[in-house]
This record gives C-alpha cells, structure tokens and sequence, in this order.
C-alpha cells in the first residue's frame, strides 16, 4: 500500500488527539516486548502486523473504509456504492476504534493491530480508556440524531450512547421456533443493515419506530423499547 503517512490533525474528533498520542506510544512500546503476542491477543503468525505497530506514524495510510476488513465492512460493500451513497457514508458512519478512539469513515488512517479488549500499559484496559474521553465528542456529534448501534458488545463497552436516541441492532436465529443470538452472521447482517440504510432512497430513520420500519422493508425485526439505562434493542430474525 502506498501513500503518505497518517496526520493525527486532519482526523475527525480532533479533541481525542492527546489521546491518540498515548495509545499509540503505548502500543509500540508493547509490540517490542517479548510478550508482545499474549498482549495484543494474536498468534505468532501475525508478527509483521505486531512489528508494524512500532512504526504507524511512519507507515503509508488509506481511508478506513479501505483499511477495516472484515464480513460486517465486506456486507456495507462501499466499493459497490454509487457516489451518492458513498458520500452518505462517509458523513454519517463513525468507526469506533480501539487506537483512535472514534473515526469518520474516510479518515486517512494505517493498518494496525489492536482490539478494544486488549489491556496496555499506561492505559489500561483500551475499552475503559476510551469510555472517558468518547462521551463528548460522540455526544457532541450523534446530536439530535438516531445512532444505529452496529458494534459489538466489546467495541460498545467504549460508548454507550444516549438510550432515548440509540438503538443497538442483535440478529438472532430462528429454527423450530427456538430463537439463539449469533456472532458471524450477526456482523454479516448489521453490515447488510448498514447497507440498506444508505443505499434506500426513503429519508433516513429519526426514531427508533421509523428504523423498525424500514429494517421490515428487509427482515422480520422486533424492537425493545429503551429504557431509562439501556438503549433500545432491535433485534433482526433471521429463519432457518
């Protein structure tokens, strides 16, 4: 991959820079140690990714829907957006990150290794770090508006959001009439779910009535109302 290096200045959220500085000092510094694996979670096969940790300022970055893989982004499908859409996504998807805290989607950013569970030194748990320093800034910048929760429940421990106006979307498996939460097809349906959001041509949900809607265009859905703690839940149903 080819391009310039990160610029932590031209980041959204500009107010969790200092922030940044600390994780990514912390996470080099534990990528050198003999123990740098049981640290970060990951198998000695992933070495090349632990050891470009050391050096991320310096690595070439790319916008993160580019960088972030996986079934849930393959599921989004940007590349198959149309310039419309695109740009939908690009102001209105947040990535909530373990490194940077929170991101826009087309913030230019390296590949790393790092999860939300991962405890390092000098910050502890990365998960109870950011929970400190995201209310504002996501606070801030969810506004009036309906947050669609697409994150797991480790990515969602950084940022609860406020219930009234945040609706936390769970896939579960409907065979013989027993009902059970999935993982995999769970992160391949929010996806699909992030999809339709951006690419159906009606207005974009405000409540959480109004997302049930038009989840429904697409799935059988039920919603839990929020309650004075937890946000409201939408759960899809997948059959069979």
């Amino acid at each position: 991959m080819k391009g310039a290096a990160v610029d932590l200045g031209s980041l959204q959220f500009p107010e969790l820079t200092a922030a940044r500085h600390t994780v990514l000092e912390s996470l080099a510094a534990a990528s050198t140690g003999p123990d740098a694996h049981s640290i970060l979670g990951v198998g000695q096969s992933l070495g090349a990714e632990v050891l470009r940790n050391t050096t991320l300022l310096d690595q070439p970055a790319a916008p993160a829907y580019r960088i972030y893989s996986g079934v849930l982004y393959d599921a989004l499908g940007y590349r198959t957006l149309t310039p419309v859409q695109r740009r939908k996504a690009q102001e209105s998807v947040v990535v909530v990150s373990a490194l940077w805290g929170a991101l826009g989607f087309a913030d230019a950013i390296p590949a790393y290794r790092l999860s939300m569970s991962v405890s390092l030194p000098d910050t502890g748990t990365l998960a109870s770090f950011w929970k400190q320093r995201l209310a504002g800034p996501l606070g801030d910048r969810s506004g009036d508006s309906l947050v669609v929760d697409c994150r797991s429940s480790t990515y969602g421990a950084a940022w609860a959001g406020v219930p009234e106006r945040t609706v936390a979307v769970n896939v579960l498996q409907e065979r013989g009439g027993k009902r059970t939460v999935v993982s995999h097809s769970a992160k391949h349906t929010r996806g699909l779910l992030a999809r339709h959001l951006l690419t159906r041509r009606s207005s974009q949900p405000s409540t959480p009535a109004q997302l049930l809607k038009a989840t429904r265009e697409q799935w059988p859905a039920e919603l839990t109302p929020a309650t004075s703690r937890k946000p409201a839940q939408l759960s899809i149903i997948l059959q069979g």
